[in-house]
């Protein structure tokens, strides 16, 4: 790969947290400042959460379901949403946030002035470095965070055989630890808790090695003095996963100090590289040596009008970075910020929203094949399970899990907010089952969909119990709204709760047919899928109104907020597969206009909402308007170190890019692969390797003058395949030809499992 799309790279230390550069190992997470005479390194764990595990269900729910549902049939919308906001909201009102760790200090006590030369993070280790100089000795100062080893690893370098002399601390959580005390001649123990009785405890452990020089305790520091180099060890546990957390953590730190910086860091380059090598995109650099400025530059070079296809290229595989750094197997799933965040109270606490920002975390999981990292989220899926299921049952009445629009690290699933938007929404927990349904039909792990196949049915469930008829005669959610929109009545009047918006039927749409091909897939239930069959037929479908636009709410109102940043209507689209080009062309027309009108009234201002925009353009093929969106969310979405910005951060809008890119060049919904579908004019030239399509299959593809020249898939499955090509191409297995018949624009042809097929 290019060095240009590899490194984020820039000649000023981060004097701001947007600008700093994120490491991580999945758990443990870090901010690197690249400041000379005073690094901070602002540190998180994953499971470090305000409190205990809160029961939120509001007893007076239930009671009042049947008459707010009587109210919003008559159309009285204030008095329903009155009642909903008293009787249905959580007690307390909010979930547990998410907190920092701290901030680990390292400074450079005597001295004052500094040399700056460069700071940078490699993509293709996950090693960020910095090198300045002070009084004529040279330092680096290389950070990473070792998934194999699980600590935090910061190493200088000097020059000079006596060159640094740092103190070292941890702090930075205000009041809100116990102790951040050396116990002993180079060791620092950092602790506390989170501020409730069974909240979560946690600890922080410091190894200071040294070449030459010494080190000692002094107040709160550990200092290093006339040492030619030093390794600092960061361990952090958490009485989340370990009863003796302070214990684990000086374990972790000493199986560490064991081996060598080398050692330590190669391992960690290693494990990175396993996951990180699987794939690649590469386009032709049309920069004109704008791609060789720093990335600060590049930035503004954008925004300047400037093109750049390497910066287009390098925040796709930040986007990769960003997730095996922040989503391994065994840890927490990424939340708002992923394990990045530096405030107490962070916006919206940090958690898990689940109304699209959860979901849009692991949009690229499977595409990108990093399918592994999609397992956190399907464990917390079974931690929502239980708190969903006492949700379900005090709250309607129903079977089965319920999720409203947020949970936090213990899966309470009760509304979350005093916000009538967004609150009373119930479609979580169906949402995020869909992502286990996704997982199978990439890989067709009958044994995982086979363990899973409980949790959606169980999700499904929820809704036979909960679903009632409209006055046309379908099935539909009640009470609900549609995330996070305003509607307009007839009669003038505003509301946000409403009865069977789109995207709740387009949900349920796929979240059935999981669970009945599902069920036939494992040959099991098959009168619960026949149930589901009957139900989805009276489902509503996607509906045109009188705009042209798919209709976000059941009766065609318009929009409180015609350029609002949800385009909830169009779920049908992308992520799900109802609507697209080739299936439904009017609906598809439909979804065009929906698109056309939101941001003509200014939509797209969240980087997350334009992330999903791109992913929405490519589904209608449309590669101009993709680009065009891409380089909006550069310009006016992007922080100084690539993070999205909603703004605050918000590290979704970094994934669901990462995903559109993807799409653009490769899609494989509705069972059929489509080779670069929505390919922009400015990308003329490249390839891409080792994408994932659903039905098990592997695939690259080289292009040349916006024109594939051929395309390698390799089975992993021995499934069929059907490519959308035209009818020049030809496909071969081991340059023998394959019969193939071709239809409707698409070749469909017999694979053999580990075979690769050339379509050329």
């Amino acid at each position: 790969m290019d060095y240009c799309s590899q490194i984020l790279r820039y000649d000023q230390p981060a004097d701001d947290w947007n600008k700093a550069l994120p490491v991580g190992n999945g758990r443990i997470g870090a901010m690197v400042f690249g400041m000379p005479l005073c690094e901070r390194i602002q540190l998180n764990e994953d499971s470090i959460w305000s409190g205990g595990f809160r029961e939120r269900n509001n007893p007076s729910a239930l009671p009042n379901l049947q008459k707010v549902r009587e109210l919003l049939f008559d159309e009285k919308i204030p008095e329903a949403e009155s009642i909903v906001l008293d009787a249905f909201c959580g007690t307390p009102t909010n979930q547990r946030h998410y907190m920092p760790l701290g901030d680990m200090t390292v400074i450079h006590y005597k001295d004052s002035e500094a040399e700056f030369k460069y700071r940078s993070l490699d993509l293709e280790t996950a090693v960020c470095t910095c090198e300045y100089s002070i009084n004529d000795c040279d330092f680096k100062r290389e950070v990473f965070v070792s998934q194999p080893d699980q600590v935090m690893v910061l190493h200088i370098a000097a020059s000079k055989p006596d060159g640094i002399n740092v103190r070292i601390s941890l702090d930075g959580r205000d009041d809100y630890f116990d102790s951040n005390s050396p116990v002993g001649e180079n060791n620092l123990l950092f602790y506390g808790g989170c501020g409730s009785e069974d909240g979560i405890n946690f600890a922080a452990y410091v190894k200071v090695l040294n070449k030459g020089g010494k080190v000692y305790p002094y107040g709160n520091y550990i200092v290093c003095e006339g040492c030619g180099e030093i390794t600092i060890l960061l361990g952090a546990q958490t009485s989340f996963r370990h009863n003796d957390y302070k214990g684990q953590a000086i374990y972790d730190v000493d199986c560490a100090a064991e081996k060598s910086y080398e050692q330590l860091k190669a391992k960690h380059i290693k494990d990175y590289q396993s996951y990180y090598k699987r794939c690649e995109i590469s386009l032709e650099d049309n920069s004109g040596g704008a791609s060789s400025l720093t990335t600060d530059k590049r930035l503004e070079n954008i925004r300047g009008g400037g093109s750049d296809n390497k910066l287009m290229e390098l925040y796709f595989n930040f986007g990769r970075y960003l997730m095996i750094s922040g989503s391994r197997e065994g840890t927490l799933p990424l939340n708002l910020q992923g394990i990045w965040n530096q405030d107490m109270w962070p916006a919206w606490g940090s958690k898990y929203t689940v109304n699209i920002n959860t979901e849009m975390n692991y949009w690229p999981a499977e595409v990108c094949n990093l399918s592994e990292l999609h397992t956190p989220l399907f464990d917390h899926i079974e931690r929502m399970r239980p708190n969903g299921r006492v949700t379900a049952k005090k709250m309607y009445n129903c079977r089965g899990f319920v999720c409203h629009h947020n949970t936090d690290i213990w899966g309470d699933t009760a509304p979350q907010d005093l916000w009538m938007p967004a609150t009373q929404w119930p479609m979580g927990a169906a949402w995020l089952c869909l992502h286990i349904w996704e997982h199978y039909k990439f890989t067709l792990d009958k044994d995982f969909l086979a363990e899973k196949y409980q949790t959606i049915r169980e999700a499904a469930e929820f809704f036979t119990d909960f679903l009632i008829k409209d006055k046309k005669g379908r099935l539909v959610t009640c009470p609900s709204v549609s995330p996070e929109n305003t509607y307009i009545t007839e009669k003038g009047s505003q509301g946000a709760l409403c009865i069977g918006p789109s995207m709740d039927s387009q949900i349920l749409y796929e979240l059935f047919t999981a669970v009945i091909e599902s069920a036939q897939i494992l040959q099991r239930d098959e009168a619960f899928a026949g149930k589901l069959s009957s139900m989805r037929e009276k489902l509503p479908k996607p509906e045109i109104g009188k705009y042209g636009q798919i209709k976000e709410w059941a009766e065609d109102y318009d929009e409180a907020e015609p350029g609002h940043r949800h385009i909830s209507q169009l779920f049908a689209l992308h992520p799900g597969d109802i609507i697209s080009v080739r299936k439904a062309p009017q609906l598809a027309e439909a979804a065009r206009a929906t698109l056309e009108r939101r941001l003509s009234h200014g939509g797209g201002h969240t980087g997350w909402s334009r992330a999903w925009i791109i992913n929405h353009w490519a589904r209608l093929l449309d590669g101009e308007k993709l680009y065009e969106n891409i380089i909006a969310l550069l310009s006016n979405s992007t922080s100084t170190n690539m993070f999205d910005m909603h703004p605050p951060f918000q590290i979704d809008g970094n994934f669901g890019a990462t995903a559109g890119i993807c799409e653009s060049l490769l899609q494989s919904e509705n069972n059929e692969i489509l080779l670069l579908p929505a390919l922009p004019k400015a990308w003329k030239s490249g390839s891409f390797r080792g994408l994932m399509a659903r039905g098990g299959f592997e695939v690259s593809c080289r292009w040349e003058n916006g024109e594939m020249q051929s395309a390698v898939i390799r089975s992993l499955k021995g499934e069929k395949c059907r490519v959308v090509a035209e009818e020049k191409y030809k496909i071969y297995c081991n340059e023998t030809a394959v019969s193939a018949e071709y239809s409707d624009g698409a070749y469909t042809f017999e694979t053999e499992c580990g075979a690769l097929y050339c379509v050329k």
